[in-house]
């Protein structure tokens, strides 16, 4: 047995988001996010592509709300740190620019092309980047928040190192990457023990840090569900503020709508932090 008693047919399985809604439930899902990315990028004037470091894909989309000293959102796209872009997470605008906030959508290069390690440290300047312009974009430097889904949860972890962020959301994150080392994502992710190790959030919990909620829907996969109760019970064991918010009636892929929505529970979890 590699892991938690199982074998890698059976760890596949555990960490096949695509598989265990289906095909069909699948690409409808991803048949919507673009066509409400693509009327929200029609309807919206932003800033498109805006350079946060030299790589093709080290781009960023700016969406101001247009409110004087609005919080900001970096948004961080999911696909296992090898799939996707930033344009179809767009939809994500319908509801944060109504609510106030300036929206900023993170590219980051994929795996194999990018080792993870290079991964964070572009998400990590992503963030950095719009700590340092939020005010050019009509933003308050001191309500900065990062938030993504996925691949984007574990990556939202990753970047609350910054002591600088006023808070996150981490969406349906991968918290201890020793399973993804031993699965078939690790194909194209090459991770090694150390990197592995280097690379979970859960092994290296900051010793102080901006209040994180940390979510995950309860039609998820049981792994998905294990990983966030645990690294939400890590996180507040080490005395940091947080909460944990599973959702129910929510897969993997149904989630993000709960921030896209005007009455969405993460909008509604978001406000809260700003507010505060």
């Amino acid at each position: 047995m590699l892991y938690r008693g199982m074998d890698r047919a059976a760890l596949d399985a555990a960490y096949d988001n695509g598989a265990a809604v289906g095909p069909a439930k699948r690409d409808r899902y991803v048949a919507d996010r673009t066509t409400r990315s693509e009327a929200f990028r029609k309807s919206h004037r932003g800033r498109i592509d805006v350079p946060y470091g030299a790589g093709a894909r080290q781009r960023l989309d700016v969406y101001p709300c247009g409110a004087p000293g609005a919080p900001t959102l970096a948004f961080i796209h999911g696909g296992y740190w090898q799939a996707n872009d930033k344009e179809p997470l767009s939809y994500v605008g319908e509801s944060l620019l109504p609510a106030g906030f300036n929206l900023v959508l993170v590219e980051y290069t994929l795996a194999p092309t990018a080792r993870l390690d290079a991964i964070v440290a572009e998400v990590r300047a992503a963030v950095a980047w719009t700590l340092d312009h939020a005010r050019e974009i009509g933003g308050d430097p001191a309500r900065v928040f990062v938030a993504g889904n996925s691949a984007g949860g574990h990556l939202t972890a990753m970047a609350m190192q910054d002591a600088r962020l006023a808070g996150g959301l981490a969406i349906s994150g991968i918290y201890d990457l020793e399973p993804i080392r031993l699965n078939y994502l690790n194909d194209k992710l090459r991770l090694d023990a150390d990197e592995a190790a280097l690379n979970s959030p859960m092994l290296h919990l900051p010793s102080r840090a901006a209040p994180l909620v940390i979510t995950v829907g309860l039609g998820e996969l049981p792994e998905l569900i294990r990983q966030s109760a645990e690294f939400a019970t890590a996180w507040q064991k080490r005395g940091l503020p947080g909460s944990y918010m599973p959702l129910d009636g929510h897969d993997h892929f149904s989630i993000v709508d709960e921030l896209a929505r005007p009455d969405g529970r993460l909008l509604a979890a978001l406000r809260a932090l700003a507010a505060a």
